[in-house]
């Protein structure tokens, strides 16, 4: 069960500027490299699952990436690489569902 006052981060797919963000498969890519980062120890087979503090997804038809901030608890660097992910491809950022455009 999610709890409603989990702290979410959302990386939209789409550039400052307003340009959807390529590769089209973008949200996916970086998902599976954040996949080992999960709760617990870890499981055989465990790599082909996302995590779930960073789930591929899309808010208002734009595709995105949502990073749970528990994974700035249990890994920080994996943290700051999703976030230096979206600065330095100049992706919006929404602390919390963003709004509807």
């Amino acid at each position: 069960m999610v709890s409603h006052s989990a702290k979410k981060v959302y990386i939209l797919g789409l550039t400052q500027q307003g340009r959807a963000f390529r590769p089209s498969d973008w949200a996916e890519r970086l998902a599976g490299v954040m996949s080992q980062f999960r709760p617990g120890r870890h499981r055989p087979g465990s790599h082909i699952a996302y995590s779930p503090w960073c789930i591929p997804s899309s808010v208002h038809g734009v595709k995105c990436v949502i990073v749970d901030e528990k994974l700035k608890g249990h890994e920080v660097m994996a943290w700051d690489f999703c976030m230096n992910f979206a600065k330095d491809n100049e992706l919006q950022v929404s602390h919390g569902m963003p709004p509807k455009p």
